[in-house]
């Protein structure tokens, strides 16, 4: 596999087309922290981290509207590609939907969004866009 974050977010993104309630991820380090990001602004119901085989696994239970039954994720969409990375500076983070969606950027103090990174005054790879 030569892109783990696509192949995590595409796999979102087929259990919310699917209408799951739960979908089971292999884990990595680097989807660890983006799973936490996603759960502290809201997009993901709850997630649990378990360690068996050699890798481990990410259980996430999505997140629906209860009267309208439809998800909190709208959209999910790669960024910084393994072939073409795209970093920025604290000035030039973008803004998703004018501030209503995130981006999720790696940093040299971890995987953060734009505003929290805005706030750090520190740039980073963009990896994807979430709203």
């Amino acid at each position: 596999m030569t892109d783990p974050i696509a192949d995590y977010l595409t796999r979102l993104r087929n259990a919310i087309k699917a209408s799951h309630r739960i979908v089971e991820i292999p884990a990595s380090n680097i989807k660890k922290e983006i799973t936490k990001v996603l759960h502290d602004k809201g997009y993901i119901q709850n997630y649990k981290f378990e360690d068996n085989g050699p890798q481990g696994s990410i259980k996430i239970a999505l997140k629906y509207n209860p009267t309208t039954k439809q998800n909190a994720i709208v959209s999910l969409k790669r960024v910084s590609t393994p072939g073409l990375r795209k970093y920025v500076k604290h000035e030039a983070l973008p803004r998703v939907i004018n501030g209503l969606g995130i981006a999720i950027v790696s940093t040299s103090k971890g995987v953060m969004t734009d505003k929290e990174a805005r706030t750090e005054g520190i740039g980073g790879e963009v990896l994807c866009y979430v709203y």
